[in-house]
């Protein structure tokens, strides 16, 4: 386990935010670096401006993929130097990803080792690992582009969940932009005629009549306003607004004719800006075996949205997993149970051995 928290704490040291496209540029290079250390084929992918590493067995054809990324939200410099207080291990990353990169490349390492003392080579690996730098901002550039690419049985997404709880089912997400206008005086006062915030706000309100505030667990949508500005300076009355609104959807909602409804309904011009899908995992042989394996996890869903969501697309049969975080992901408090670390190394190592004859049933 130490090598997984050293490199653990390697990786947060590179600063790899959006801001900072040159670090996430740097953290790569040294996941590289290690893969050449070891004698590792990989293949390095850029899809606009996002690159993406994959691992595969030399066939093409990974039995599971592990799938982790390697961008963070920002945050203040202090939170790129890690350090270890009572079995956590803190930094911006540590939990949402960084950790579960480490583990996938320590994993790896590992698993080809003791491939190469029985004479066999990385054509024999039972898996294979894709790591993206785009995850925090919708991943439409990694996950989205390199899932229907990579022919694989399972996917495990180690990006979420906790070692109590294997994810298969996550909210879709709607992406909505309201703009609102009308006339007012220049020079009017406050109170009299039309105030573009006020009209916008309005629609929030009746948006949000369609949803409920939600809890994970929850089984219904979930609204929340993202973004909103105006059109005037202070003192005047704003004539224009406009606002970007997040919707989480469930399997029992048709989101294009909610928007049709709200088009009819509310001040504010309407527009999608995009639909994601849900991510929601059927029964598998592949399930199956994780959770004989993982006797002490059950089943669960959340609100949350992350790449697994593009399974769906591709139709590809996966689960989102991962250690314990506290769910103190994005937060300056973030930090990942290092115990919880070696409970999914080895309960993945072990499924990684028994899992790559299965089939996809």
């Amino acid at each position: 386990m130490k090598a997984v928290i050293d490199l653990t704490k390697d990786l947060i040291r590179f600063e790899s935010t959006h801001s900072k496209p040159q670090e996430i540029k740097r953290c790569f290079e040294f996941i590289k670096n290690q893969l050449k250390n070891n004698g590792i084929e990989y293949k390095w992918i850029h899809h606009h401006r996002y690159p993406s590493l994959l691992v595969l067995p030399a066939n093409g054809f990974a039995p599971v993929l592990l799938m982790t990324h390697i961008d963070v939200v920002d945050a203040p410099s202090h939170l790129f130097n890690p350090y270890e207080k009572a079995g956590k291990l803190y930094g911006r990353g540590s939990y949402d990803d960084k950790y579960a990169v480490a583990l996938s490349l320590i994993l790896l390492k590992n698993h080809l080792h003791n491939l190469r003392t029985q004479g066999k080579d990385q054509s024999d690996l039972p898996f294979g690992i894709l790591i993206t730098s785009d995850e925090e901002i919708g991943g439409f550039d990694g996950a989205k582009k390199l899932l229907q690419e990579i022919p694989t049985a399972f996917c495990i997404a180690l990006d979420g969940g906790c070692i109590e709880k294997m994810v298969v089912k996550e909210k879709g997400l709607v992406k909505l932009r309201l703009v609102s206008k009308v006339e007012t005086v220049g020079k009017s006062p406050l109170w009299p005629g039309a105030n573009a915030v006020e009209k916008l706000i309005d629609d929030f309100i009746k948006i949000r009549n369609y949803c409920v505030r939600s809890v994970p667990e929850h089984p219904h949508r979930a609204v929340n306003i993202c973004r909103m500005r105006s059109g005037k300076p202070r003192n005047r009355v704003p004539d224009y607004a406009e606002a970007w609104i997040d919707i989480r959807y469930t399997e029992n909602d048709n989101m294009e004719r909610l928007v049709e409804i709200l088009k009819n309904e509310l001040h504010s011009e309407v527009s999608i800006e995009s639909i994601e899908p849900r991510f929601d995992e059927g029964p598998s042989s592949h399930l199956r075996l994780l959770l004989e394996i993982a006797a002490n996890t059950s089943i669960g869903f959340e609100d949350d949205s992350n790449d697994a969501r593009f399974f769906s697309t591709y139709g590809i049969r996966g689960v989102v997993w991962g250690a314990d975080g506290d769910r103190s992901q994005h937060t300056l408090d973030e930090h990942v149970n290092i115990e919880s670390i070696n409970t999914l190394y080895n309960m993945l190592s072990e499924f990684l051995e028994k899992g790559q004859h299965l089939t996809k049933t």
